[in-house]
C-alpha cells in the first residue's frame, strides 16, 4: 500500500511587491506555523522514502525545514516544476512516475493544485488546504502508476489556525 501525504508550504511574504511570485521567503507566521506542522509529522511518525517540493523559494524553505525535522537528507529533496505551476496534471505525473520502492511519499507545493489533487484522490471534496497544512491519504494500490480517482483514504487534514482553534484535525469520516 502506498501513502501520500501533501503539504502546503508555509505563509509567505508580499513585503517587497517587486520580488517575483516564485522568489516570495516565508514571512514570520510561516516561520512560526512550521513548528505546528514539524510536530504533526512527528506525532505521525511520518518517515518518507521520497519527498518532492516546488522549487519555488517558499515550498522549498517548507520542505527543508520539514526535512530537518523528520531527519530525512535535505540533499535528497526532489524540486519538481510540476510541484509550481503545472496544476493537478502535473502533481499526478510526477506522483506515478515514483519508484517501487517508493512507499510514503511527501510532496510539498501550492494551491489550488494541492487541493484539487487532494480531492482527485480522494474521490470527494476536500476542504482547502491551508498555508503550512498537511493532507495525508493511504492510497488502496500496490503501485504509483495505479494511482486513480478516488483511490485515496483520507487520514489527515490539519493546519495551525484550525490547531489554535481547538479543532484537532478533520479524520477521514469527515
Amino acid at each position: 500500500m502506498k501513502t501520500i501525504y501533501l503539504i502546503r508550504h508555509a505563509k509567505s511574504s508580499w513585503s517587497d511587491p517587486d520580488l517575483d511570485d516564485f522568489e516570495r521567503p516565508l514571512n514570520k507566521r510561516g516561520r512560526r506555523d512550521l513548528a505546528f506542522l514539524a510536530e504533526r509529522l512527528a506525532e505521525l511518525k511520518v518517515e518518507p522514502d521520497v519527498v518532492l517540493s516546488s522549487p519555488a523559494t517558499r515550498a522549498a524553505l517548507t520542505a527543508r525545514f520539514i526535512a530537518d525535522a523528520i531527519h530525512y537528507p535535505a540533499t535528497g529533496i526532489r524540486y519538481r516544476e510540476a510541484a509550481y505551476m503545472a496544476g493537478i496534471d502535473g502533481l499526478l505525473q510526477a506522483t506515478v512516475e515514483l519508484e517501487e520502492a517508493v512507499n510514503t511519499a511527501i510532496i510539498v507545493g501550492h494551491n489550488p493544485a494541492l487541493t484539487d489533487f487532494a480531492t482527485y484522490l480522494r474521490g470527494r471534496e476536500v476542504e482547502d488546504i491551508r498555508t503550512c497544512g498537511l493532507f495525508g491519504a493511504e492510497l488502496g494500490i500496490p503501485s504509483w502508476d495505479r494511482l486513480n480517482q478516488g483511490c485515496g483514504e483520507m487520514k489527515v487534514l490539519e493546519f495551525p489556525k484550525r490547531e489554535k482553534k481547538g479543532k484537532k484535525g478533520t479524520s477521514a469520516k469527515s
